[in-house]
């Protein structure tokens, strides 16, 4: 019995393969997408049963939630997911453009430049002109940030290690600098400011959420474009160059999606960190390295994780709303020190 499922158009221009256990995957991942979405409109601080939200969802329900879900969990909910998937495929492509199981956009600094971008946004400019340039501005940052890091890297060609190296210290001097900000703001500015940065999902609207659409419609599918690219560079530069692939160029494009994931996310979620880390390595023991089945798997598993993260932000400590980045950071963080030890005879 094959493996494979092959889909091809009839144009014949475009056609790829399925292994079937990717497929399976993806399924069980969206099934269990759903039922922790489904919890998520129904926990908080007053309980509403998975049966009234998923009437109401089918558009049967008697009108009598309608304010908590449509207004407070429904939006949060869903960009939770959107920002989680922007991470996980942030992380996954970082990871196969550097070959380095360490890197993710907040370990080596694209976090923090987004941060940045965001943090003079919110202290110096948010007077003056509409909240809809913030995610310009996070971008920029993380866009600023990159380039930096892969300069200074840059010593007749960029090594993982050195890629990486680089991008911790520049996203210490970059927090360093959002730390000298805050400290110098209103009051006013600085509390929203900290919380923003911790990764809170407080207060999302249906606004996030159509803003940052745009974002995950243009630039997912655009990563998934890159799969017979990605699966070259797991062979090496010299294969890859002997397969005629423009290896600087694709990886500046590959960065470039890169960048706006992680910046976009950071724009309406803050500092959420760790997941562009866990949720490629999550993926790679359930499906194996074929690139393409592995971003959808990266995407499904990093919007899975802010979920779980923001139901337990928001239940665990009630009245408390407590920002899900510090319950992503206290997951990823003993990860990031496994992967540290796995990984010291190769640092």
């Amino acid at each position: 019995m094959k493996n494979e499922v092959t889909v091809r158009f009839k144009s014949g221009r475009i056609s790829f393969q399925w292994v079937k256990k990717t497929m399976w995957t993806v399924l069980f991942l969206s099934v269990a997408a759903l039922i922790l979405f489904i919890a998520s409109l129904s926990v908080g601080s007053s309980y509403i049963s998975p049966v009234a939200v998923a009437a109401h969802l089918l558009g049967y329900g008697d009108g009598s939630h309608e304010f908590v879900l449509n207004t407070l969990r429904l939006p949060r909910a869903i960009l939770a997911f959107m920002v989680g998937a922007a991470l996980g495929t942030a992380g996954l492509i970082l990871q196969g453009i550097i070959r380095n199981p360490l890197a993710s956009p907040d370990i080596i600094g694209i976090t923090s430049g987004a941060s940045v971008g965001a943090i003079i946004f919110i202290a110096y400019v948010m007077g003056t002109v509409s909240i809809i340039w913030l995610p310009l501005w996070a971008i920029g940052g993380a866009a600023a940030a990159a380039l930096l890091i892969y300069s200074l890297s840059w010593k007749k060609g960029v090594t993982p290690i050195r890629l990486v190296l680089m991008g911790i210290g520049i996203a210490a001097l970059m927090k360093a600098f959002v730390t000298m900000t805050l400290v110098m703001s209103e009051a006013a500015v600085t509390t929203k400011a900290y919380i923003w940065l911790t990764g809170s999902l407080y207060g999302a609207a249906w606004t996030d959420v159509y803003a940052m659409l745009p974002w995950l419609l243009l630039f997912i599918p655009a990563a998934l474009l890159y799969a017979r690219l990605m699966n070259a560079l797991e062979l090496g530069d010299d294969v890859a160059k002997s397969l005629g692939i423009g290896i600087e160029v694709q990886r500046f494009g590959l960065l470039l999606i890169s960048v706006v994931l992680a910046g976009s996310a950071v724009a309406f979620a803050g500092g959420i960190e760790f997941v562009g880390l866990i949720a490629p390595h999550i993926g790679r023991m359930l499906v194996g390295r074929s690139y393409a089945g592995l971003a959808l798997v990266s995407a499904l598993t990093g919007g899975i994780l802010v979920m779980a993260a923001d139901i337990v932000a928001r239940t665990a400590f009630l009245p408390l709303d407590v920002p899900a980045g510090v319950f992503t950071a206290a997951i990823g963080a003993p990860f990031f020190i496994y992967l540290l030890y796995r990984n010291r005879n190769h640092v």
